[in-house]
């Protein structure tokens, strides 16, 4: 188990958990990121920050220091 922030473009993986503040968590939930949803890194910012992510058949780009909040485990959709 790692971390999203922690997976590089192209790869893919499936949340575990979200380990972070309430209101951080629930904004997190809000966005598709539930345990067991499949997540797809498609593409990084040239200097690595934000990433891009599909999840849930839509594109969000996260910083790193959110997406180091979220439990993910390798092999996704």
């Amino acid at each position: 188990m790692t971390t999203l922030d922690c997976i590089t473009p192209p790869a893919s993986c499936r949340v575990v958990g979200i380990s972070a503040p309430a209101i951080v968590r629930k904004r997190l939930l809000a966005l598709g990121f539930v345990p067991g949803s499949a997540i797809e890194a498609v593409r990084a910012a040239p200097l690595g920050d934000p990433v891009e992510y599909r999840i849930r058949g839509y594109c969000i780009s996260l910083r790193k220091e959110d997406a180091r909040l979220i439990s993910v485990t390798s092999g996704g959709a």
